[in-house]
């Protein structure tokens, strides 16, 4: 992978002036994905992340663990059987208990698939496969591909972070919509995925 980020980052770089003097800065694309975390996993870690911070994620992600001492992550079938108190004492809000469970059931009848078939089936037919499942939107499923499933040309046009990088990057008085977002990333495909890296790590000015 890090030849893959190389050439994409002269690709990036060759864009304009901008990308250039933001690539030198920030130096060599160190995205770690979690490769081979299976969709269920990627997509309830994911669930525990979303609206909050780094840290409080971790937190929570912490807690869920701890529930189930025995084993790296919790089976989906556990998921399904535990209590929404012990569920709620980790941290998760009543909608986000809902939407793992609804993942978890989702998981054991077959809706979300397994790796091996997540690896084999396009960005977007993953997509709108997982985003008929409550609380997943396009994002989450994003994450799960970006982060799992190593794609190397996703744009999360409605993350905070891209757009907001983005306009910091030009020195933008508002940030672009998600539909411009995802305009504007098409220049810069297929590495999406590497140029979303460095988006989030534009500094404030």
């Amino acid at each position: 992978m890090p030849d893959t980020y190389r050439t994409a980052s002269e690709f990036l770089s060759s864009i304009d002036d901008d990308w250039q003097r933001h690539i030198a800065a920030i130096g060599p694309c160190l995205h770690q994905p979690h490769a081979a975390r299976d969709p269920y996993e990627s997509l309830v870690r994911a669930i525990a992340y979303q609206q909050l911070h780094a840290k409080a994620g971790d937190a929570i992600i912490g807690r869920l663990l701890a529930l189930f001492p025995s084993q790296a992550f919790p089976r989906p079938e556990q998921m399904v059987a535990t209590g929404f108190d012990q569920l709620r004492s980790c941290g998760f809000s009543g909608s986000k208990i809902a939407t793992l469970q609804g993942i978890a059931q989702a998981t054991l009848d077959g809706v979300v698939p397994d790796y091996a078939t997540a690896l084999a089936m396009d960005d977007e037919a993953l997509i709108e496969r997982l985003i008929t499942l409550r609380g997943v939107g396009r994002w989450t499923v994003e994450m799960l591909l970006i982060y799992s499933l190593e794609r190397p040309d996703i744009l999360p046009a409605d993350d905070f972070g891209v757009r907001e990088g983005y306009r910091r990057l030009k020195g933008l008085e508002v940030q672009p919509t998600r539909r411009q977002m995802a305009e504007i990333g098409l220049a810069w495909s297929p590495y999406r995925t590497v140029a979303s890296w460095y988006l989030w790590r534009v500094p404030s000015r």
